[in-house]
């Protein structure tokens, strides 16, 4: 028998519709299974059982009142039912949740409260989703990797090694069944990497696609992006998510109901896809899954072809400078800048020694870089490439406390590709499509031209159909039941320790002979 866990997004909400199975039972069940493993990944910063029981409560009043009619309507829109009614998800800790904790990964705010929804979470709210909570966040999202004060987020692949980041907690809530679907962002590749590292799909859209509101992005490097574990549950999130709000710095048409999802499930024809040339620095199974994507590109009726190569000295530079002044923005009391982590304040005390003409022309600099980018690739319908150099890597072993000057670099050695997206303001997408010998995810990264993310998903989806990655669940199920086992073991030798001490101390001494 299945577990609810196990059902795609698609399947739970179509289960939700055919009254097979209750939102609240699909609450409950998530709830249960992130008290059993969020100690051992740290996905959740905040879990919100009774908001999720009420809305869980709201989604079934909805269901009762409109009939048994819903069932028929497919994917409900006939019915008047929203897309995702009563399916659990998850929101990364960077987005505003009304009324919960709204760290941003961070100490220095760890007694902020949301006053109200960021836009996205409304109109995942208003589709019908179940949020269970927040999940763990790098702080300010500044980093690759997600190691907070409060959690560490840890593939469910290895728990021994990092989710990515900075939406690590998001895709570790999905990877291990912990939500159905999440919310994250991604300024530098901060759904992709994290997507990568857990085994799942994530897309960063267009620039303009997903309104920041009510917060800013001025420079236009971050937007918000979904994460789930196929690409249908993928393009249902963007469904419901796209839109824009009056101030946006960049704003795209809008598309009709249920797009991308027509886009995920069907064919996007024949496409030349460009794959990047190995680099140094790429893994052997990096390069390995690569090849053999463009290998299965090729077998599906595609023209792939070798790409120029991409230097990320291009702009890696001035990409550090806005970086820097994105992390120096945000406003700190001054009494708790020691909360921060090394690398934040390394990062902010850099971005205090630019001036606006700094800032400006490295603003112009990385335009200009862009735009040379986006012509050098422009023949391709998508570029192919790893998402990141390296398999997920054990935690802890990008950060050097003290020296954040290498933690940063040693980070965009591991990342260097994943920031150009976010750069041209293109779409990108990361895939599960390969395994390591040891069953580590290892993900590929398709860019497509401004606007094209139904191409992506459609092509997302034909690979998913030709290289499932469903089946990897399983291994992943018995990977997290030994950690589970071997982390109450340690939690049992913990608390006897102080009995067996106590025992010790009170038996009498042996007399000396």
């Amino acid at each position: 028998m299945t577990d609810l866990h196990d059902l795609t997004l698609a399947e739970q909400a179509a289960a939700v519709r055919a009254r097979t199975v209750s939102p609240t039972e699909l609450v409950d069940h998530h709830l249960r299974r992130i008290g059993e493993l969020n100690g051992l990944l740290g996905a959740y910063r905040t879990v919100d059982a009774p908001g999720a029981h009420r809305a869980a409560r709201a989604a079934e009043a909805r269901l009762a009142a409109a009939g048994t009619g819903a069932a028929a309507g497919g994917a409900g829109e006939g019915a008047g039912l929203p897309p995702l009614l009563g399916v659990p998800l998850s929101v990364k800790d960077t987005w505003p949740v009304a009324g919960l904790p709204f760290t941003a990964g961070s100490a220095a705010f760890d007694d902020r409260v949301a006053p109200t929804d960021a836009a996205a979470v409304g109109a995942l709210r208003a589709a019908g989703g179940v949020l269970l909570g927040t999940t763990t966040a790098a702080e300010f999202g500044c980093s690759a990797y997600t190691e907070t004060a409060h959690a560490t987020a840890r593939s469910p692949h290895d728990p021994t090694r990092g989710a990515g980041g900075s939406s690590g907690g998001a895709a570790a809530s999905v990877a291990a069944g912990l939500a159905a679907g999440a919310l994250g962002s991604d300024g530098g590749g901060s759904v992709r990497i994290p997507a990568a590292a857990c085994g799942v799909v994530g897309l960063k859209p267009s620039r303009g696609r997903v309104t920041p509101a009510p917060g800013t992005d001025a420079l236009g490097l971050a937007t918000a992006g979904p994460l789930a574990r196929t690409v249908l549950d993928t393009a249902l999130l963007l469904d419901a998510m796209t839109g824009s709000t009056p101030g946006d710095g960049s704003t795209l048409p809008a598309v009709p109901t249920g797009h991308f999802r027509s886009c995920a499930e069907r064919d996007s024809g024949p496409l030349r896809i460009g794959i990047l040339p190995p680099a140094d620095g790429w893994h052997p199974e990096a390069a390995l899954a690569c090849r053999r994507t463009a290998d299965l590109l090729a077998d599906l009726g595609h023209r792939v072809e070798q790409a120029p190569p991409l230097d990320p000295g291009e702009y890696l530079p001035d990409f550090t400078v806005l970086w820097s002044v994105l992390a120096a923005a945000v406003p700190v009391p001054p009494e708790r800048e020691e909360r921060l982590l090394p690398l934040t304040r390394w990062l902010r005390a850099r971005g205090r020694e630019h001036d606006a003409v700094r800032l400006y022309a490295a603003m112009a600099s990385l335009t200009a870089t862009a735009r040379t980018i986006c012509r050098r690739y422009e023949r391709f319908d998508a570029v192919l490439s790893p998402t990141t150099d390296q398999p997920p890597l054990p935690v802890g072993s990008l950060v050097d406390p003290d020296d954040p000057e290498r933690t940063y670099a040693r980070m965009l050695a591991v990342t260097p590709r994943t920031p150009v997206a976010n750069l041209t303001g293109r779409p990108s997408i990361s895939l599960p499509l390969h395994r390591t010998p040891d069953g580590l995810p290892i993900g590929v990264m398709l860019t497509a031209r401004l606007h094209q993310e139904g191409l992506l998903l459609s092509l997302g989806a034909q690979l998913e159909r030709a290289r499932p990655w469903g089946h990897h669940a399983t291994r992943q199920a018995a990977v997290l039941e030994r950690a589970r086992q071997a982390a109450v073991r340690e939690q049992d030798r913990q608390a006897a320790a102080p009995e067996q001490v106590r025992q010790t101390a009170a038996r009498p001494e042996r007399s000396a002979r």
